[in-house]
């Protein structure tokens, strides 16, 4: 059930319609894949970069390819899934806004989630200790992490209005509580966002 899963990904599992495709770009060890599959009976597929973790997805039986998003959503057509998930992942992305473009441009809706580094944890941080911060929500020191990119909240809102894309719904989490908008700039540690275009 969704509940078995991350707090983002139990919203995003919420949140797509029954028998729908869906791509997950970045799926990991397929979590959120079997969770769609099992009850939702969605055709989902994945494309995972570490090798590790396409052989467990398809050791469980799910569809994933080994590949870089970066390069390899170039490959799938237009529209051809109804939802296009990119889970904290945009933060590792080369370029996000082109990530943005691609997953607007393969599925008829995206779903992204992130680590806000506006967090309030990650800026006193900053401001009192003078270092990059190891939190809840950011596990790993600066130099052992993914992440190349500091997007906040309102970094993706503004990115998406660049886009030209359109916020559907969006979740804001502090650790496993899923709390309000406001000020969730400030309050959230991560947050998911459902798009179109």
């Amino acid at each position: 059930m969704a509940e078995e899963l991350r707090p983002d990904l139990a919203v995003i599992a919420r949140h797509v319609r029954p028998n729908s495709r869906v791509l997950d770009i970045g799926c990991g060890t397929g979590d959120l894949m079997d969770v769609l599959e099992r009850d939702a009976s969605c055709d989902a597929r994945g494309i995972e970069i570490d090798a590790m973790c396409v052989e467990r997805c398809v050791a469980r039986g799910l569809s994933v390819v080994q590949g870089d998003a970066d390069s390899d959503l170039a490959n799938y057509p237009d529209k051809a899934f109804d939802y296009a998930i990119l889970s904290q992942t945009l933060q590792t992305a080369e370029r996000p806004d082109k990530m943005l473009d691609e997953l607007l441009r393969v599925g008829n809706q995206a779903f992204v989630s992130f680590p806000n580094f506006a967090h309030w944890r990650t800026r006193t941080a900053l401001m009192f200790g003078g270092r990059m911060p190891v939190t809840r929500a950011l596990p790993v020191s600066w130099f052992e992490t993914k992440n190349i990119h500091h997007v906040t909240i309102d970094d993706f809102r503004e990115l998406a209005r660049a886009k030209r894309a359109t916020i559907e719904n969006a979740w804001f989490f502090s650790g496993k509580k899923e709390i309000g908008a406001k000020a969730a700039n400030w309050r959230a540690e991560f947050a998911v966002f459902q798009l179109s275009r």
